[in-house]
């Protein structure tokens, strides 16, 4: 293989892990935030939700995502209106990364904002802070550790989608391959050079994330 064929799924796996982390991060935060100060007796179906493509296989959320995103999927035909294709392209993957990597993001930035002790939060306000400078100045800074846990665990779980990724995204060279794809389709073609190769970048990548 060329150097370049070498390189792309590297490529592609990192800038899908980076965007995909990225999402996860803002979308995370925010829902997180929202269900620790819900009272409503809908939290705990709400959270099962946001929790559930953590635990289901990949494939099912692919499939899930395909019926979705798909040319008769709702979004699939409401995108397709302003001439956007999500299936089998780039944006395909880090849709399908950020879905599953978001349960991590959201279940480890909910836990740290649960754990911060009200009497910081009333003493902040008791001081004029407004909710925005509380949320940004004391919740986040005191919750920080906790968000950053999130952040790495959902990088390595948007690096190791293989899965859902497959299932919406499929294995275009150049385009959508990403390290897991490469990995899968080199030991099934009999090249586990190359399968080994990618399998030390990927272990180089995750330990030093972590």
């Amino acid at each position: 293989m060329t150097t370049t064929e070498l390189l792309s799924p590297i490529v592609i796996s990192l800038k899908t892990s980076l965007t995909a982390t990225a999402i996860t991060f803002v979308l995370g935060i925010a829902v997180a935030r929202w269900m620790a100060g819900m009272k409503s007796r809908m939290r705990n179906l709400l959270d099962g939700i946001f929790i559930l493509p953590l635990v289901l296989p990949p494939t099912v959320v692919g499939l899930g995502l395909l019926l979705l995103f798909g040319r008769n999927g709702p979004l699939g035909k409401l995108l397709a209106h302003v001439g956007i294709t999500v299936v089998f392209s780039w944006p395909a993957t880090v849709i399908a990364a950020a879905t599953v990597a978001f349960p991590l993001m959201y279940q480890t930035a909910r836990a740290a904002f649960e754990q911060i002790d009200p009497n910081i939060i009333d003493a902040a306000r008791t001081l004029g802070c407004s909710e925005w400078t509380i949320f940004w100045r004391v919740t986040v800074p005191v919750a920080w550790p906790g968000i950053v846990a999130g952040l790495v665990l959902s990088f390595a779980r948007a690096l190791g989608e293989f899965g859902a990724t497959l299932m919406l995204a499929g294995s275009l060279p150049g385009r959508t391959e990403t390290i897991p794809i490469a990995i899968y389709f080199a030991v099934e073609g009999g090249h586990m050079a190359q399968a080994l190769y990618w399998v030390a970048v990927v272990l180089v990548i995750s330990f030093a994330s972590i």
